[in-house]
């Protein structure tokens, strides 16, 4: 197809299945080849898939039909990955966080300014239809002004499920250790902190508390220095609104997002669904029936339910669900959509909203509460 944008993915690993099956949902982008250190990894990827293997990283950075490098590896390898690709003249999309240190992310932006490129960031489900629904009700003005937000990134006990036998598309395994010692607010937050830039603007403070609650993660695990499997942050946004979001791996599974403001609430379902129901409800108005229902019996039992109901009404969406490919619950993010999003804006000559400064921002946002910062300013992110 004429017109396409040539990719490259460094890495093949488990994420890397999430970004192949969404791809179909973006004929402007064409994948010129793949590469990933690990050969049995990288040929398993390539016969799954049926594209060409790079021999090296230099060779994709080389290639004059790759105008986007997309940086799939883990995060301590971000920096010298986005940091080649930089310097070989591409542009980059790179998995969450930039780097693992504010001054490698900021070094990466202005070398991308300098070089007049493009450094862009996941995760893409704050492009998604949901996040798109929730501006479009919050522009209506039907809650009011956004006073506090509750964002959860809880995962559940993940540690306690047979995370040794899970498997991507193509055989991949589930880098459950990697994570484990990494993470989960480096791996999660993101999926939150980008809603509430995008919606909300820049953070003007943070203040964070993170810990490793359960050290042994299970076989292997036993002796290892493992990350944060816990962190909570409040943040404080230059509009003045005030955010919770919490990153764990311990609490049931809550991807949720409630928003509440002078004049009523909306609560977003599930962060990680493209099309996620979002209720709304209005200060003093009458409940839904099933809700007032249950709310009698729970006098009449003198007991509470073991569910829960979200508050409000969920409000439809004003357009029609496109037939994308997404993966299958609970990862029902279109990946790609960031590629293509970074690569209609090369073509604009315009830049992507997660990148440069703002994508700065989100990274150190994130490090910050994975270090459980308790008095930080984050860089990057200038409203203007």
């Amino acid at each position: 197809m004429s017109g396409q944008t040539g990719i490259a993915f460094i890495g093949t690993g488990f994420v890397a299945d999430y970004y192949m099956t969404t791809l179909a949902n973006h004929p402007q982008l064409r994948l010129a080849g793949v590469f990933d250190i690990d050969p049995v990894r990288l040929q398993q990827f390539c016969d799954y898939w049926k594209v060409r293997a790079y021999g090296s990283g230099d060779e994709a950075y080389a290639d004059p039909a790759v105008a986007i490098v997309v940086n799939l590896t883990p995060p301590e390898s971000h920096h010298a990955v986005n940091n080649a690709a930089l310097l070989a003249g591409k542009h980059v999309y790179c998995e969450k966080p930039l780097a693992i240190t504010v001054e490698e992310a900021c070094e990466l932006v202005d070398l991308a300014d300098a070089r007049g490129l493009i450094i862009a960031s996941a995760p893409a489900n704050a492009l998604s239809d949901a996040r798109a629904h929730c501006a479009e009700i919050l522009s209506t003005g039907v809650i009011g002004t956004p006073r506090l937000v509750y964002a959860e990134m809880e995962d559940g006990p993940v540690f306690l499920d047979k995370w040794q036998e899970w498997r991507s598309r193509s055989g991949a395994k589930w880098p459950a250790v990697h994570e484990f010692e990494i993470g989960c607010t480096l791996e999660h937050a993101g999926y939150a902190a980008s809603w509430l830039v995008s919606l909300f603007g820049p953070v003007a403070h943070v203040a964070a508390f993170s810990a490793l609650t359960f050290p042994n993660k299970g076989p292997g695990t036993e002796n290892l220095a493992l990350g944060p499997d816990f962190s909570v942050g409040c943040l404080t946004f230059r509009s003045g609104l005030v955010a919770r979001l919490t990153s764990g791996l311990a609490m049931p599974r809550d991807r949720s997002m409630t928003i509440v403001g002078d004049k009523g609430t909306i609560v977003v379902r599930d962060l990680w669904d493209n099309r996620s129901p979002i209720h709304v409800e209005l200060a003093g108005a009458r409940r839904p029936l099933l809700h007032r229902l249950i709310d009698r019996l729970e006098w009449q039992l003198q007991r509470k339910f073991s569910f829960r109901l979200t508050a409000g009404k969920p409000l439809a969406y004003r357009h029609p669900a496109e037939k994308n490919v997404l993966p299958a619950y609970p990862s029902q993010i279109d990946f790609a959509r960031g590629i293509a999003a970074q690569a209609d804006a090369i073509r604009q000559n315009t830049k992507p909203f997660f990148s440069g400064r703002t994508a700065l921002h989100l990274t150190d946002i994130v490090l910050a509460l994975n270090a459980g910062k308790r008095a930080h300013t984050p860089s990057g992110y200038d409203a203007g």
